[in-house]
């Protein structure tokens, strides 16, 4: 049974789920839709075109969906959405797409946003991820799955996190991070492979060729993409592929130590 406070702001137009529960002080916009069993706590405040999707927790003071803080953002339509089990502790801001980005900002399923942590217009993030508190992702930023972000840590506009990479606390990227890896550092760079995160959620076997890959790519001092493009022909793991393509698709650069190749 949906339970919504009378002290709460509920705008005509707005979609509410069943089983929805909006607390005190609570403000959701007209063109907000909730989905069924969402929780949304006190203070907290859904703002413009968003779409929340089934079992999330919205914490006190959260704000999702304000206007983009882009100064060329005049007022157009956009849209933010977000999945279902999504976990958004206090004082987190999200932030709609703009029109040079797609005019949407998209979150996957099942990610713990805790508190303070800012996801700027046209973010695009996964699912299964980690935001520790007070982490920052600027605008266009592009997360994987299963990726993890320590607290107090900002993150360039543009910039690519591959899947179960990770990311130090009080770390500062500005580079794309290959699939599986660890990064830290202010600037941040490769310090290894995130290993604990690759044994949760990777079989054994595939875990070798990934070890293999990253001292070929990243510790043998040879060509970056000269060396993924040669592993992509050669290697029948899927992981390593999926490496190889990250590394030759990169805009932004990876952030690694270059070695001298004294071979």
């Amino acid at each position: 049974m949906t339970e919504i406070s009378p002290m709460a702001v509920i705008e005509d137009g707005a979609q509410i789920g069943e089983d929805v529960v909006i607390e005190p002080f609570a403000y959701v916009s007209a063109k907000a839709k909730i989905g069924d069993r969402t929780r949304i706590g006190q203070c907290a405040r859904i703002d413009g075109d968003t779409t929340i999707g089934e079992d999330c927790r919205i914490f006190s003071h959260a704000v999702v969906g304000s206007i983009p803080q882009d100064l060329k953002f005049h007022g157009e339509d956009v849209q933010l959405v977000i999945g279902d089990r999504n976990t958004i502790r206090e004082f987190t801001l999200i932030n709609p797409g703009t029109e040079g980005g797609g005019s949407i900002t998209r979150i996957g399923n099942d990610n713990l946003f805790m508190g303070y942590v800012h996801v700027a217009h046209d973010c695009i993030i996964g699912d299964y991820c980690i935001f520790a508190n007070a982490a920052t992702l600027a605008g266009h930023v592009e997360i994987g799955n299963g990726v993890v972000v320590g607290g107090l840590t900002p993150i360039h506009q543009f910039v690519k996190i591959g899947d179960l990479a990770m990311i130090a606390g009080a770390s500062a990227l500005s580079q794309d991070v290959p699939p599986f890896c660890l990064a830290e550092g202010n600037r941040a760079i490769l310090r290894g492979l995130n290993l604990t995160g690759m044994r949760r959620n990777l079989p054994r076997e595939a875990i070798d060729p990934i070890r293999t890959a990253y001292k070929e790519l990243f510790e043998r001092g040879k060509p970056l993409k000269e060396t993924a493009e040669a592993l992509l022909k050669t290697t029948e793991s899927e992981e390593v592929k999926k490496m190889c393509r990250f590394v030759l698709e990169t805009k932004r650069g990876i952030p690694f130590e270059r070695k001298i190749n004294d071979q």
